[in-house]
């Protein structure tokens, strides 16, 4: 199908419309999960960002079903009465038998209905469910493990809720179910054995299996068909993950908020560096690696030895760049080290005692200006003013080196991160153009250390870094790119596989792709060098130009393309489980159409991927120079070609989806 403008994508995979209508008035859908206004990691992030597009499509029968965290409904949800009458009676005979069932909206965009579940009331029939489990799955649970005895509890609850449910509709119900992950998962299997009319779906957004096995150096993609217990299953929708996209109505506005988020950055870099800021801010990138602290699997192994690499390059090179790189991941900690929070007062010490001689000099000059004469410049400043900024300077003397962690780690000697770091010697020396920030915690705006939340944080750094050996799909660098940040991946993460199939040239876009694949470690570490020092080389104007790019991307993650992922695979559900009612015609994905953005049409991101056909930058023009958005966009909008035939998926997959009928597997 063509495009309709240049950044709308009307095909991406290949799903066209469906042969039927689906009329959804007479069907249910209860999609659960753990993470259901329970944030854990990124399967919220699914849930959340998603809940607008289903509730949109569902209306008044779509609930969400999570655990009950009395903090987190304190400050997320509203709890209402249930206006489904055989929803309510459900919940009544519930929690008449000795459960504690919770109704309400989670306020979030869309606003859903939310079903929670309090497992820690009904944690007496952990014995009994747990030999149930035994008996009818041969399924057994460690007796101390926390996570599988919540998992035990939430599957069971789950399917009573559904059972209930049904056996209080008057009619017929066409109740649909999607699961994600296994800590939801039990209830699926559940559904299945005791014959529930229930239609069922069940997403993983990774395995365990394979978590563990990247995680011990087990060269995993080369050898997957050697991995003994490996677990093969019949796979039918591949679902992608997307993001609701905020647009911008003023334009540049997206580069404002970048500068602005900057800025702050800036802030907590004076404060941590302070007695040691011998490089200029203004020629400082900010680069970051976020998520579960999962040392290899995410690739921060091989992002420090990088930035080792790099470090070496910017000094041989004499470069005037420097590269601050931030590790958000949490780790245990006993809270912020002192070293750390006294840079931060330092700073406002010496913030407060430039606002104080800038008063009183503005004063005296203001009165010099009264009476018709210039000023004394050597009088303007007392013996007073002199002793106060001496003291100031005094204050930001410092004997050690500015800290590697900003709090108090409880394993240092045996932290992975830590541990590295004093093997490659990156230690924030004066000599060393690369420094390394390790925050241990998740960022928020009501820290005193470093105030400003994730979004704030990866608006005001240059490039996200994520060399993940193990990731499913990758939601740390879609974010960056819906706010037009750039961003390394791999072709072993299904964001990376993604972008490649759907963009002719991802590096001219900021979507830089590390081979981890068919390369060995320490290629792939080169070719990580090699992106960073490039990225390291541009000038401030380019890396504008590529931001822009970046975020005119965003379309591409845009819930309402990516949605009708699930939006196929519930409707599959319902044709196989209810086909009387529903009809669902599967489309052969090999021969479909899908879209693909073409390499751009004007100035490359960098000196390494530049062309003829590229205008070359006078040497004379200022880095700050504007350059004209509206026809740079032009320029990549009459560049966008017609759709093209996709090749099947190839590489590591996205998050599986396998739709089936009352818990069969198709």
């Amino acid at each position: 199908m063509p495009l309709a403008r240049s950044l709308s994508i009307t095909s991406l995979s290949g799903l066209e419309e469906w042969d039927e209508e689906f009329d959804l008035e007479d069907a249910v859908l209860f999609e659960i999960a753990w993470e259901v206004a329970n944030k854990v990691g990124g399967i919220y992030t699914v849930i959340q960002t998603k809940a607008r597009l289903t509730a949109e499509e569902w209306g008044e029968n779509y609930f969400l079903v999570g655990p009950y965290v009395e903090s987190n409904v304190r400050t997320q949800v509203e709890l209402i009465e249930p206006t489904n009458p055989a929803l309510k009676r459900a919940i009544d005979k519930m929690n008449s038998s000795g459960c504690k069932v919770y109704f309400g909206r989670w306020l979030i965009e869309g606003s859903p209905y939310v079903v929670l579940i309090d497992v820690a009331f009904t944690a007496w029939n952990l014995d009994k469910w747990k030999k149930e489990l035994w008996d009818n799955f041969s399924i057994g649970v460690p007796w101390f493990d926390r996570e599988a005895n919540d998992a035990v509890l939430f599957g069971f609850l789950t399917a009573w809720l559904l059972g209930e449910y049904a056996a209080q509709c008057e009619e017929p119900p066409h109740i649909l179910a999607h699961f994600h992950e296994w800590l939801a998962g039990l209830g699926l299997a559940l559904c299945r054995q005791r014959q529930l009319p229930v239609a069922t779906i069940f997403t993983t957004h990774a395995t365990l299996l394979g978590r563990y096995l990247c995680a011990g150096s087990v060269d995993f993609y080369n050898n997957l068909a050697d991995v003994s217990g490996a677990v093969w299953v019949c796979l039918y929708i591949i679902t992608p993950n997307g993001l609701n996209v905020k647009k911008f109505s003023a334009m540049h506005e997206f580069q404002n908020l970048h500068a602005q988020s900057k800025n702050r950055i800036q802030e907590f870099i004076r404060g941590h560096f302070y007695g040691h800021l011998d490089f200029n801010l203004d020629k400082c990138l900010f680069l970051f690696i976020a998520g579960r602290y999962e040392f290899s699997n995410k690739g921060a192994d091989i992002f420090l030895e990088a930035l080792a690499r790099l470090n070496y390059l910017l000094r041989v090179n004499h470069s005037d760049v420097t590269v601050v790189a931030f590790f958000i991941m949490p780790a245990r900690t006993n809270n912020f080290n002192v070293e750390t929070l006294k840079g931060q007062a330092v700073r406002k010490q010496l913030w407060d005692t430039a606002q104080t001689v800038k008063e009183r000099f503005g004063k005296k000059l203001y009165e010099s200006l009264l009476v018709g004469q210039l000023p004394d410049v050597s009088k303007m400043l007392s013996k007073d003013d002199f002793t106060m900024m001496k003291r100031a300077i005094f204050a930001t003397q410092r004997q050690c080196q500015p800290p590697i962690c900003t709090h108090n780690m409880l394993e240092d000697s045996n932290d992975p991160i830590l541990t590295c770091i004093r093997r490659i010697g990156l230690f924030n020396s004066s000599a060393d153009r690369v420094k390394v920030i390790f925050h241990p915690e998740f960022l928020s705006s009501t820290s005193p250390l470093l105030p400003m939340d994730y979004e704030e944080f990866v608006r005001g750094c240059h490039l996200g870094v994520f060399p993940s050996y193990y990731e499913p799909w990758g939601y740390t660098p879609a974010e960056c790119t819906v706010m037009g940040i750039p961003s390394i991946s791999t072709n072993l993460s299904g964001f990376g596989c993604f972008m490649e199939e759907h963009i002719a040239d991802p590096s001219a876009y900021g979507i830089y792709i590390l081979d981890r694949r068919y390369r060995g470690v320490d290629e792939s570490c080169n070719q990580l060098t090699s992106y960073l020092f490039q990225f390291c080389q541009q000038s401030r104007r380019a890396r504008i130009i590529q931001r822009n790019r970046t975020e005119r991307l965003s379309d591409l993650l845009d819930w309402r393309y990516l949605g009708r992922y699930y939006i196929s695979a519930r409707h599959m559900a319902l044709a196989k489980a209810f086909p009387d009612t529903y009809f669902y015609q599967p489309h052969d994905s090999d021969t479909a159409q899908g879209f693909r953005y073409p390499r751009p049409a004007s100035v490359p991101p960098s000196p390494s991927l530049s062309r003829h056909s590229s205008p070359r930058q006078s040497e004379a023009e200022e880095d700050d120079d504007r350059y004209d958005e509206d026809a740079e966009a032009e320029k990549d909008r009459l560049n966008i070609r017609q759709p093209l035939t996709l090749p099947s998926k190839k590489g590591p997959a996205l998050p599986y989806t396998l739709p089936g009928a009352n818990g069969e597997r198709n």
